[in-house]
């Protein structure tokens, strides 16, 4: 571990908006020194901020609460979200989700899914978490029930067996995650409709095999091989047996909860247009901050999807099927800097923010994250952005310096469509 210091922006100075919570209203220190990068093994670089989080805070759900929505019971769903990763160390982050055991990755997965119940549905009664745990341990008492002869077979036998319960008597499948299928992106929805993605279904699967492991019903080493494709299902085999391609399939810990989250933040991003481009490209177009002249011609579709977001954003719209949830795209965010693994989540949260109308917070995750991302050591180790998106980032730090230069920094003048109630139906 080694810190690096870095040179602190005028705009950064002073109080910078973090939480890992948004119970506080309170404005905390933040301090570009208390940045620190760490290494690890498989030449995987993780970008470690240390900080107080019971000091720091985000924008979400401090800007519901300002506008009269109860967020009670999304702010709990966070605080466990937060308990679970703050046991990720650098060696967990990196262990197989088959033989983790400082995470509970199934109580994280629907503290997930609690939150964004809460955000969209406005309920007065949380997600029944527990309840949920339950069905996962069900799953793995149904299976001792079913092939209590597999566990006297080889291990082949008994991945056969695990396999064949799980896709075939319970009937789980494999759907790709998408807004049109909103069942496949959380957890408990999963476990109700036995639809969901791979990285849901992996996850399911280590949660049975932690179980009988735990109940010292397996007795060798399992590994899942998680596929990269759009169709094959994620399955165990002995580890004994791995090859060397095998490597790349493994997901641990750290891995499973950015796809979780990466698929959240890819189905509800509220600009859809354009899938050939990122995820801050398509913002950036919509904000403006595209050159035209180095862009391909677009079509009237891409054209008419990009104002109709913007409109979207302008009339206080949250969500709208097919194209994204403004809240969910936050809130997965959020998180994703929450696990501290790749600076461009400063960039694509900040860009979001700018849509919102937050501008002051806009323009500090912006700032911090061009801070850390020119740190020499920091540019070498991860992948550079692209022309396009480093020419976007730097029209949107100069209007938003002018923006904010307009407004005398009064904070009073922007606009927040978080603060507007609408929805599409």
């Amino acid at each position: 571990m080694f810190a690096m210091s870095l040179s602190v922006s005028p705009w950064i100075s002073g109080t910078f908006a973090l939480s890992t919570s948004s119970s506080s209203s309170v404005s905390s220190s933040f301090n570009l020194s208390d940045f620190h990068f760490s290494v690890s093994s498989g030449a995987r670089v993780a970008c470690r901020a240390h900080y107080a989080s019971k000091d720091l805070k985000f924008v979400l759900h401090h800007a519901l609460d300002d506008s009269g929505i109860d967020t009670a019971h999304a702010k709990v769903a966070r605080d466990g979200f937060c308990s679970e990763i703050k046991k990720l160390s650098d060696i967990e982050r990196e262990t197989s989700i088959c033989i983790n055991r400082g995470v509970d990755l199934g109580k994280a997965a629907l503290f997930i899914a609690a939150e964004d119940d809460s955000l969209i549905s406005h309920s007065s009664v949380p997600l029944p978490v527990d309840s949920f745990i339950e069905r996962l341990d069900d799953l793995s008492m149904d299976y001792c029930s079913h092939y209590s002869s597999a566990f006297r077979a080889s291990p082949e036998v008994f991945l056969e067996t695990l396999d064949r319960y799980l896709y075939v008597n319970k009937a789980f499948r494999r759907t790709n995650a998408n807004l049109s299928e909103p069942q496949a992106l959380y957890l408990h929805s999963v476990l109700t409709h036995r639809s969901g993605s791979a990285a849901l279904l992996s996850l399911i699967y280590s949660e049975i095999l932690k179980m009988l492991r735990l109940w010292g019903l397996l007795d060798f080493d399992v590994e899942i091989f998680f596929p990269h494709d759009s169709h094959s299902l994620p399955r165990g085999y002995h580890k004994l047996k791995s090859k060397e391609s095998d490597q790349p399939h493994i997901m641990t810990s750290q891995s499973l909860l950015v796809e979780m989250l990466k698929i959240l933040k890819d189905a509800f991003w509220p600009f859809q247009h354009d899938n050939t481009k990122s995820l801050f490209l398509r913002a950036a177009h919509a904000a403006n901050c595209i050159d035209s002249s180095n862009t391909a011609t677009e079509s009237g579709f891409e054209l008419a999807s990009a104002k109709a977001a913007q409109h979207r954003m302008e009339r206080g719209v949250w969500t709208s099927v097919q194209f994204g949830d403004m809240r969910r795209a936050l809130s997965a965010c959020e998180r994703l800097i929450l696990l501290e693994t790749d600076l461009t989540e400063l960039r694509d949260y900040s860009i979001l923010l700018y849509h919102c109308g937050f501008y002051e917070e806009s323009l500090q995750y912006l700032k911090l994250y061009k801070d850390l991302e020119s740190s020499s050591t920091e540019r070498r180790l991860s992948k550079s952005p692209s022309n396009l998106e480093e020419d976007a980032v730097e029209k949107l730090m100069v209007r938003l310096n002018l923006i904010l230069m307009e407004e005398g920094w009064g904070g009073s003048t922007y606009r927040s469509f978080l603060a507007n109630n609408s929805e599409p139906w």
